[in-house]
C-alpha cells in the first residue's frame, strides 16, 4: 500500500467538523471555509466551515448561561467527570493518535501516541484538584473580624490553542479551567480542528453538561473576537509572540487577565564531564522530536570545546539513522511540517543560514523525494559551528533544524544561552552537581532540565519568561491560574 493509499484509508475516521455551542452544532460558515490539507500527502482531505463573530457571541452566551450551574456543581462531581474523560482519552487513544497524525503530521511512533498518554495524565491530575481547592482562615486577634478566603472561578475562559500538539494543549488548559469551576469557549487552530472536536465529544460522553465547553472553529478574526469579547473573563493562549501581542492588546480593552505559553529557543549545554553515552542521544533526539515543531525543544546545542568534535559526530550519527517518512508508520521519527507555509518558512530559514554563512551544514538541508515529494517534508538538518549571534541561533525555527555552537567556559555558555529574547526551557548535561545547581539559577528560563530530563511534569509549573510568555501550566499553579480569590470579613 502506498503512502497516499494508507492516508486515504486512515482519513475515513475523521469526524465532520463544525463549531459546537451549547452541545449543538452551530450551522453555517459565516467566515467561509478552509480546505484542510493532509501534510503528508499535500492533498485536501476535508472542507472546514469557519465560524465568525456570530458564533463567538453564541458560544460566550452559552458559556455564561452554564456558568452558575457548573460553578455550583460539587467538586467531587467535577472530579468524576474529568476522571471519566481521562479514561475515555485512553480508551480512544489509537483513534486520537491517528487523528493527530492526519491533521498535523505528528508521527505515531514518536509523537501522537505519546501525546495521548500525556493528555490522559494531565486530565487525571487536574480531576484530582476539583474537590481540593480551599480557602484560608486568617489568624486575627480575638477583637478583630473573622477573616477567610474563598477560591472562585473567573467565569468564562477563552482558550486559544496552537496546532503542533493540540491534544496535549487541550489537556493542559481545559481540565484545570473546568476543575476550578469555569466554563470555556475554545478556539483551536483552523488547520487542526479534528482533535478538538473529538475532545469535546468525549467530554460530553464523560458527563460534561452542555454549554460548559464550547467549540468555535475559525481563523485569526475569530480568535480576535474572543480576545476582545466583554463576556470573557480570562484568556489562555498557546502560540507565538506576535499573536500574543495582538491578543493582549484586545484583552486590554476589557482589562482581562491573560496566560501566555509562547515560543522558545532552548539551549542544551553539554560540558566535557557529561556522560556522553547518554547526552549525545538525548541531545540529538529531543531537539528534533515532533519534526522540531515544539516550543520547549533544545534546538541550540552548546558544547564545550574539548568534546565538541566528538559530540558533533555522535549527534549527526544518531540523527542520520532516524527515518523521515510516513507519519502513520510506527518506525518513522520525522514526519512532515504542518502545512505549505511552514515548509516554505523552514526551507527559507535553512537557505538564509547557508547564504549568511551562519553555520556549516553537516546533515540534511534539503527535501526528500519519492513518495514524500508531495508532502511538506524537510530533511532533519544539523548546522555546526553556528554563530551564536546569527538569526539561525537567535530566532525560533519550529522545524527539524539543530544548531550546534562551541563554548569554552561555563560563563561563556551562560552568556550564549541567555542571549536570546526567549526564556522557556534550558538544559544542562554535566556530572558536576554544584555546576548544575549554579546553572539552574543562572540560566534565564522557566524550566531547567538536567542530565537527560525532559521539559515538563504534570505536577510542576511550566511556562516562560521574556517573549516566551507568563503564567504557568501544570501543578497547583496551573489550576490557580483559573481561580480568583475572594476575601470575606465578618464582624
Amino acid at each position: 500500500m502506498t503512502l497516499m493509499e494508507r492516508h486515504k484509508k486512515a482519513a475515513e475516521i475523521l469526524p465532520a467538523v463544525s463549531s459546537l455551542v451549547g452541545g449543538e452544532q452551530y450551522a453555517g460558515a459565516s467566515a467561509g471555509t478552509f480546505d484542510h490539507i493532509n501534510p503528508a500527502t499535500g492533498q485536501a482531505q476535508a472542507s472546514i466551515p469557519l465560524s465568525g463573530t456570530d458564533c463567538v457571541d453564541a458560544a460566550v452566551a452559552a458559556a455564561r448561561s452554564a456558568a452558575a450551574g457548573w460553578r455550583n456543581t460539587p467538586g467531587s462531581r467535577r472530579r468524576e467527570i474529568l476522571e471519566k474523560l481521562a479514561e475515555l482519552i485512553v480508551r480512544n487513544g489509537e483513534e486520537l493518535a491517528t487523528i493527530s497524525t492526519l491533521e498535523n503530521g505528528a508521527t505515531m511512533g514518536f509523537g501522537a501516541t505519546r501525546f495521548v498518554s500525556m493528555a490522559a495524565e494531565w486530565t487525571r491530575y487536574y480531576a484530582g484538584w476539583a474537590d481540593k481547592l480551599d480557602g484560608l482562615v486568617v489568624d486575627t486577634h480575638r477583637d478583630e473580624p473573622l477573616v477567610y478566603t474563598i477560591p472562585e472561578p473567573f467565569g468564562v475562559v477563552g482558550i486559544i490553542i496552537t496546532w503542533n500538539a493540540p491534544l496535549l494543549s487541550l489537556a493542559m488548559k481545559i481540565p484545570p479551567a473546568l476543575a476550578a469551576g469555569n466554563t470555556v469557549v475554545l478556539k483551536p487552530a483552523e488547520f487542526t480542528p479534528f482533535t478538538s472536536l473529538r475532545f469535546l465529544e468525549l467530554a460530553r460522553e464523560a458527563g460534561l453538561p452542555d454549554g460548559v465547553l464550547n467549540l468555535v472553529i475559525g481563523g485569526p478574526e475569530t480568535g480576535a473576537a474572543i480576545s476582545a469579547h466583554p463576556g470573557i473573563n480570562k484568556i489562555s493562549f498557546t502560540g507565538g509572540p506576535a499573536t500574543a501581542t495582538k491578543i493582549m492588546q484586545s484583552a486590554a480593552s476589557n482589562l482581562v487577565p491573560v496566560l501566555f505559553e509562547l515560543g522558545g529557543k532552548g539551549a542544551n549545554l553539554v560540558f566535557d564531564d557529561a556522560n556522553l553515552a547518554e547526552a549525545i542521544p538525548f541531545s540529538a533526539t529531543f531537539a528534533l522530536v515532533n519534526t522540531g515543531q515544539g516550543c520547549a525543544l533544545p534546538t541550540r546545542l552548546l558544547v564545550q570545546r574539548g568534546i565538541y568534535d566528538t559530540v558533533v559526530e555522535g549527534v549527526t550519527a544518531v540523527v542520520r539513522q532516524y527515518i523521515t517518512g510516513d507519519p502513520l508508520e510506527p518506525t518513522t521519527f520525522a514526519g512532515p511540517l504542518v502545512n505549505q507555509a511552514a515548509l516554505e518558512r523552514v526551507s527559507g530559514i535553512i537557505d538564509k543560514a547557508r547564504a549568511e554563512n551562519a553555520g556549516r551544514v553537516v546533515l540534511g538541508g534539503g527535501r526528500p523525494g519519492g513518495e514524500l515529494a508531495n508532502g511538506f517534508f524537510v530533511e532533519s538538518t544539523i548546522f555546526a559551528d553556528v554563530d551564536p549571534d546569527s538569526s539561525l541561533a537567535q530566532n525560533e525555527v519550529f522545524g527539524p533544524v539543530l544548531s550546534i555552537i562551541p563554548f569554552d567556559t561555563e560563563e561563556q555558555a551562560v552568556e550564549i544561552a541567555n542571549s536570546t529574547a526567549y526564556g522557556l526551557t534550558n538544559y544542562v548535561q554535566t556530572s558536576d552537581m554544584r555546576r548544575a545547581r549554579r546553572l539552574a539559577r543562572d540560566l534565564r528560563s522557566g524550566t531547567i532540565g538536567i542530565n537527560g530530563i525532559g521539559n515538563m511534569h504534570v505536577g510542576a509549573p511550566f511556562g516562560g519568561v521574556g517573549i516566551s510568555g507568563f503564567g504557568r501550566e501544570g501543578g497547583r499553579e496551573g489550576v490557580m491560574e483559573f481561580v480568583s480569590t475572594k476575601t470575606v470579613l465578618i464582624g
